[in-house]
C-alpha cells in the first residue's frame, strides 16, 4: 500500500495479558477498531503508545506481523524506529520493511540529547543510515528543542532537503511559533514535506496553522473526533471545529497531565472503561495507575460523552 502522510494516523496502544505477554486477540480487535474509523489513513505501531521501549526485537517484528495480517493491506502501517545507534536503527528499518510496513517513524537517537544539536552531521548520518537501509518513506519525529533531541530549524531543513526518503515530520516541538514556522518552511521547500501534528493538548490551534494531518496516541481512543476536527478545519468550518474541540477537551485533561509518562497508561484505562480492552496491563517501568486517577479518567471520558456505544463513532454525530 502506498503511504500518504496526510489525514488521521492513530498511534495504537499494545494490550498485554496479566503475565505481561502481548495479548494478540485484544491487539487484533484494537487494530480493527481503528481501521474501521472512516477517515483513518494509516496506523502507527511500535511507537511510544505501544510501549516500544519495553519490546524485544522479536516482539516488534511480531507486532508488525499481526498488524499486516489483520489489516491485510486495507490500511497503511507506519512502524517506529527507535534506537541509539545508526546501525541498530538501520536493522530495525530493514526488518520493518521485510515485515510489511509501509513507512517508518524515525525517532531521534537519544545520544543527541548530550549536545547533538551543535553537531548536525550526527543527525544527518543517523537518518541517512536508516534511509539507505530500506526503500520505505520516512516520517521524522521532531522533539522539543529544550530537551536536546529536537532538530534545530537549519538541521531539520537539511534533513528534509538532502534525505529524499523523508516525506513528513511528526511535530512535537511544543512551541506554537516554531510549529508555525516549521509548517511554512517545510511546505515551501522545492520538494514539500508534510507536517503531521502530535500536539494533542492544543490540537485545534495546531491544525489551524496548516498541518497536513494528525499522528497521535490519543487517536487510539478518539480517532473519530480527530477525523471530525480535521475535516472541519479543511472545510474552514470554525464553528464545527470548535464544537468537536469541546468534545475533545475533557479527553485532553484525561490523558495529558503530570506525570506525562502516564499518558498512554491513561488511554489504556479509558479503553478498559469503554469495553475495548480486557485490562490495562503495562510493562516495567510503567506501573498501574492509582484508583483515584483511574476515577478521574472515567469522569472525563463521561464528560466528553464517550460511551461503549459511541466510542469511535461519536465524531460523525457532531454538526
Amino acid at each position: 500500500m502506498r503511504f500518504e502522510p496526510t489525514g488521521v494516523i492513530p498511534a495504537c496502544l499494545l494490550p498485554f495479558d496479566q503475565t505481561g505477554e502481548i495479548d494478540e486477540v485484544a491487539f487484533r480487535a484494537h487494530l480493527r477498531d481503528l481501521a474501521g474509523v472512516d477517515g483513518v489513513t494509516a496506523i502507527t505501531v511500535n511507537g511510544h503508545a505501544a510501549e516500544v521501549h519495553a519490546l524485544s526485537t522479536d516482539e516488534q517484528r511480531r507486532v508488525l506481523e499481526i498488524a499486516t495480517d489483520e489489516l491485510g493491506g486495507r490500511t497503511a502501517i507506519v512502524s517506529g524506529v527507535i534506537a541509539s545507534g545508526g546501525r541498530r536503527a538501520a536493522e530495525i528499518a530493514r526488518a520493518a520493511e521485510r515485515a510489511g510496513a509501509d513507512a517508518l517513524l524515525v525517532f531521534p537517537s537519544d545520544v543527541l540529547a548530550l549536545g547533538g544539536q551543535q553537531r548536525p552531521e550526527m543527525a544527518m548520518g543517523f537518518v541517512e543510515s536508516i534511509a539507505a537501509s530500506s526503500e520505505l518513506p520516512i516520517v521524522l519525529f521532531q522533539y522539543p528543542l529544550g530537551g536536546g533531541l529536537g532538530y534545530p530549524m537549519e538541521t531539520l531543513v537539511r534533513l528534509c532537503e538532502e534525505v529524499s526518503r523523508v516525506v513528513a515530520i511528526k511535530d512535537w516541538c511544543h512551541d506554537p511559533p516554531l510549529h508555525e514556522r516549521q509548517i511554512r518552511t517545510l511546505h515551501a521547500l522545492d520538494r514539500p514535506v508534510k507536517v503531521l501534528t502530535t500536539h494533542s493538548s492544543w490540537l485545534l490551534g495546531s491544525l489551524v496553522l496548516g498541518c497536513d494531518g494528525i499522528l497521535s496516541g490519543a487517536g487510539s481512543v478518539v480517532a473519530d473526533l480527530h477525523v471530525a476536527l480535521l475535516e472541519a478545519i479543511r472545510a474552514e468550518d470554525l464553528g464545527r471545529a470548535r464544537r468537536v474541540n469541546d468534545r475533545l477537551e475533557p479527553t485532553v485533561r484525561a490523558f495529558y497531565s503530570e506525570p506525562w509518562v502516564d499518558m498512554h497508561n491513561r488511554m489504556k484505562e479509558a479503553l478498559v472503561m469503554l469495553g475495548r480492552f480486557p485490562a490495562a496491563h503495562v510493562r516495567n517501568p510503567l506501573v498501574k495507575l492509582p484508583a483515584d486517577e483511574i476515577a478521574r479518567v472515567a469522569e472525563r471520558i463521561r464528560e466528553a460523552g464517550i460511551t461503549s456505544d459511541t466510542v469511535y463513532r461519536l465524531g460523525p454525530t457532531i454538526r
